[in-house]
C-alpha cells in the first residue's frame, strides 16, 4: 500500500526559495501568553505554599492522590529493584548505553589549569562541580529512560554529589525502565512529580524537595515556560523546541533508509521538522515513493503524516556545497551527511547540534547509545549553543596569585585604568602594594 502525501518540494534555484525556506523553518519562540500566565501562577503558589501546592497540582494534572510529598518520593531501593527485575535484554541495552554515554562524557570533563609567569605570578582556573542538580524526565504519552541517562550521567561524571530527578507519573504509574535508568545513572533522589510544579519545587525548594542549582531536561510547553521563568534563581540547560532533522544526501543511500530517518524525527510530534537536501532530482522521487510505502506500517502514522505535511521538505540543491550552506542557515538539531566520503563535507558545517557522518550513521543511534548527548539545541540555537555535556555541570573560578614583583608591574597598569574610570579606591588599592612592594602571601619580598 502506498499513501500519497503532500510534502513540500522546493528547488533552491527557484525564485522565492529563500522566503519559502524561511517560512518553513520559522518557529515562534515567544511563549504562549495563556500558558505563561498559568505557569507564573503555579510557580508563585509553589514558592509560597511548598509541598501543599505540589500535592494539589499533582492531583489536578496527574490524578495522583497522596497525603504528603514524601509519598511521591521514589525510594532508591525501588529504583534498584526496577533495574534488577528488568528482562535481561532490556537491562543489557540500558547498561551498554549507559557505559557508552559515560565513556564519551569522560572526555569532556574540564580540569584545573594554571600558568606561571617569569616574576612568580600564577594565573589559572579552578573547575568545580555544581552541588545539586535537578533533571526533568518527561512522562505521560511516553517514557524516556534515554533522557535519564543523557541528563544524569554527565552530571555524575562532572562530580555533582546530588542528582534529583522529577518525572510525571499520570495516575500513579511509575515506569520501570525510567526507574532502572535512574539507578544506573546515579540519581540520588527521585520524585513522581511533573509539570511546572516540579520545576518550581526544584527551583525554590519545599519542605520535602530540595532546591537545586541547575535544572536540565526536556518537557512540554508548561515545563519550558517554567524553566524560562526560574532562570536566574537557578541555571537551566536550554529551552527546547520541536525536534529537527536535516539530511544531506548525494543520492547513493537507500531511499528507504532516508525515509525512515525522516520519520524518526517526525514521529516525535506534529511540530517536528524533517528536511532532505540533495542534488539528485530522481532521488527525491525515490524518497517520496519510499515514504508512501513505509508510512502505513508506522504505529505513530498520524503524527508522522501531520509533521511531514506541515513542516517537512524535499529540497533540490545545485550541489553538496550549496546543501552545506543551507544547512548552516537552518542550524539543525540533527544533521545527517549521508554521502560517500562524508567527512569531506564536515569542514563546511559551522552550525549543527549533532552531526552524523556517512550512510551507516542513523540519527537514532545518537538518540540512544552511541555516546554523545541527545539533549541538543533546536530552533537555530545551534548558532550559539551546544549539546548538553559535562561542562554544563561544572563551573569555573579564576585563580590569581600575584608576586610582589607582579604587584609592582601590574599595579601601574591597574592604577592608570582605574583612575581613567574615576574609581580612586581601586587605584589606591593597587598603588599601596606597588609602592610598598608587599610580598605575596607566603612568599618573601
Amino acid at each position: 500500500m502506498t499513501v500519497p502525501l503532500n510534502i513540500a518540494r522546493l528547488d533552491a534555484a527557484a525564485p522565492g526559495f529563500d522566503a519559502a525556506l524561511a517560512r518553513l523553518t520559522s518557529v515562534d519562540g515567544a511563549p504562549d501568553r495563556a500558558i505563561d500566565a498559568q505557569v507564573e501562577a503555579i510557580l508563585d503558589d509553589v514558592r509560597r505554599r511548598g509541598d501543599a501546592a505540589v500535592l494539589e497540582y499533582s492531583a489536578r494534572f496527574d490524578r495522583i492522590t497522596a497525603g504528603s510529598v514524601a509519598e511521591l518520593e521514589i525510594p532508591a531501593a525501588q529504583m534498584r529493584a526496577a533495574l534488577e527485575s528488568l528482562p535481561i535484554d532490556d537491562r543489557n541495552a540500558l547498561e551498554v548505553a549507559a557505559q557508552r554515554i559515560r565513556s564519551f562524557h569522560e572526555n569532556g570533563r574540564a580540569r584545573d589549569w594554571s600558568v606561571a609567569e617569569a616574576d612568580g605570578t600564577t594565573l589559572g582556573m579552578r573547575i568545580t562541580p555544581l552541588d545539586r542538580v535537578g533533571i526533568y524526565v518527561p512522562g505521560g504519552k511516553a517514557s524516556y529512560p534515554s533522557s535519564v541517562l543523557m541528563n544524569a550521567i554527565p552530571a555524575q561524571v562532572a562530580g555533582v554529589s546530588e542528582i534529583v530527578m522529577v518525572a510525571p507519573t499520570p495516575d500513579g504509574a511509575r515506569n520501570p525502565l525510567v526507574m532502572a535508568a535512574a539507578a544506573l545513572a546515579g540519581v540520588t533522589r527521585a520524585f513522581a512529580v511533573g509539570g511546572a510544579q516540579a520545576v518550581a519545587a526544584l527551583a525554590y525548594g519545599t519542605a520535602t524537595i530540595p532546591a537545586v542549582d541547575k535544572i536540565v531536561g526536556p518537557g512540554n510547553a508548561y515545563v519550558a515556560a517554567a524553566k524560562r521563568r526560574v532562570f536566574g534563581t537557578v541555571g537551566i540547560d536550554m529551552i527546547a523546541g520541536p525536534s529537527e532533522i536535516l539530511i544531506i544526501c548525494d543520492g547513493h543511500t537507500d531511499p528507504e533508509w532516508i525515509a525512515m530517518d525522516l520519520f524518526s524525527q517526525a514521529e516525535h510530534d506534529e511540530m517536528a521538522q524533517a528536511i532532505l537536501l540533495t542534488p539528485d532530482a530522481a532521488f527525491i522521487d525515490a524518497v517520496a515513493s519510499a515514504i508512501g510505502r513505509l508510512l502505513p506500517s508506522m504505529p505513530r502514522r498520524q503524527i508522522i503524516e501531520t509533521s511531514l505535511a506541515n513542516r517537512a521538505a524535499l529540497v533540490l540543491v545545485r550541489d553538496l556545497e550549496q546543501a552545506c550552506a543551507i544547512a548552516n542557515r537552518i542550524a539543525p538539531e540533527h544533521l545527517e551527511i549521508s554521502t560517500r566520503d562524508a567527512r569531506r563535507w564536515l569542514p563546511l558545517i559551522r552550525h549543527a547540534g549533532s552531526i552524523f557522518l556517512g550512510p551507516s550513521t542513523s540519527e537514532s543511534l545518537g538518540d540512544y547509545c552511541a555516546g554523545p548527548n541527545h539533549v541538543l539545541p533546536t530552533s537555530r540555537t545551534a548558532r550559539f549553543s551546544s549539546p548538553l555535556g559535562v561542562a554544563d555541570f561544572q563551573k569555573r573560578s579564576s585563580v590569581l596569585e600575584v608576586s610582589a614583583a607582579g604587584a609592582r608591574t601590574l599595579g601601574a597598569t591597574a592604577s592608570r585604568l582605574a583612575r581613567g574610570e574615576g574609581l580612586v579606591a581601586h587605584a589606591r588599592s593597587a598603588e599601596m602594594r606597588m609602592l610598598a612592594g608587599a610580598p605575596a602571601p607566603g612568599t618573601a619580598a
